[in-house]
């Protein structure tokens, strides 16, 4: 088994100088992020600058060409698939067609990797479904078709299935995409609130300023910032690096960073 060489910082996940080369191309180049236990970590970055690839390589959709991703210091790529689900969770973007399931049955699927072929559930894994449903608040909605339930409930429901996997990490690549602001509201507060280790991928960077610990800003597959959102986001770096031109000011409401963007016109001189 691979290790990790220990640091002074605790670390739950750590992805270590990643190179990923698709079709001949090279899409992620020297990628390293740390996430402690309980830490939110956010990738943000225009499209195309590699966020969901590293995402990918993290739960195993990719295979990197160079570096390694370590949960707990093991390297995810040298566990059974089923061990390295129950390390690692995933909500990706493409998450398939409707499920003809019911909810509970959903978020039972979380409990996959701890089961032997064709084993029935247990009084564990009754007790885990019933808690993770609860943290999303959709027990109500246990009986009922996953495919009848609004985009909001939907992303609430596929959540708790990750719950129930009892993952050291979760992934989320863009988990508030094609939700209105109060369902964006919900999911991002159920993350704050449940202070378990994710990495996350997400284009609104107001939600990535207020839900994450720390960013690491991508562009063109190579990471340019990295450190807490007010440190990061900077007027400077959101024209260097998107384009835009914008101000960074509290939120009057919470304290985190606020983006104001002007809509007119793009930062002169940029891409």
């Amino acid at each position: 088994m691979t290790t990790a060489p220990r640091t002074g910082r605790m670390r739950r996940l750590a992805v270590e100088d990643l190179h990923v080369t698709l079709s001949g191309r090279a899409v992620v180049s020297g990628v390293t992020v740390l996430a402690g236990p309980g830490e939110i970590v956010g990738l943000v970055g225009p499209n195309g600058s590699g966020k969901s690839t590293v995402l990918r390589t993290v739960y195993r959709h990719l295979r990197p060409h160079a570096g390694r991703v370590l949960v707990d210091d093991r390297d995810v790529r040298e566990l059974a698939a089923s061990e390295a689900a129950r390390h690692v969770a995933a909500l990706p973007q493409e998450r398939g067609a409707d499920f003809e399931l019911r909810v509970r049955e959903v978020v039972a699927m979380g409990r996959t990797p701890y089961k032997r072929a064709f084993a029935g559930e247990d009084a564990t894994d009754r007790q885990i479904i019933a808690t993770a449903l609860e943290q999303v608040g959709m027990t109500g909605a246990a009986g009922r078709g996953f495919a009848t339930l609004s985009g909001g409930e939907r992303q609430r429901v596929l959540l708790a299935r990750a719950f129930a996997q009892q993952p050291d990490v979760l992934v989320l690549d863009e988990p508030t995409n094609h939700l209105d602001v109060r369902h964006q509201v919900e999911l991002l507060a159920l993350l704050r609130r449940h202070r378990r280790t994710a990495l996350v991928a997400l284009h609104d960077l107001n939600a990535a300023a207020s839900v994450c610990d720390r960013l690491h800003v991508l562009s063109a597959g190579s990471v340019v910032a990295s450190g807490a959102p007010r440190d990061v986001l900077t007027a400077e770096l959101l024209a260097d690096v998107l384009g835009v031109r914008a101000t960074v000011v509290d939120n009057p409401l919470t304290g985190d960073p606020l983006i104001a963007f002007d809509h007119r016109e793009p930062a002169t001189g940029t891409p």
